[in-house]
């Protein structure tokens, strides 16, 4: 049996709709404290990495926060 992973990405795949770029792009801002611009570039160019070696129940977490937002992510 495949070990569970301890660390894993939070991968930011697309965004659906076009109206929920914005607050995709805030959230990622929150998450990675990167710049506006940093941030918008991240959600134009997805899928991207948004956050790597992070524990599962924290990439559960921002995965969960990313989605409720509008977009489309996933863990690896």
């Amino acid at each position: 049996a495949a070990e569970e992973k301890a660390t894993l990405d939070v991968v930011l795949v697309k965004v659906a709709d076009q109206t929920k770029r914005i607050a995709v792009t805030k959230m990622v801002r929150e998450i990675t404290g990167l710049g506006l611009k940093e941030s918008k570039d991240m959600v134009d160019k997805a899928p991207q990495v948004v956050k790597s070696g992070v524990p599962r129940e924290e990439a559960e977490a921002l995965k969960a926060k990313l989605e409720k937002e509008g977009a489309t992510a996933e863990l690896k």
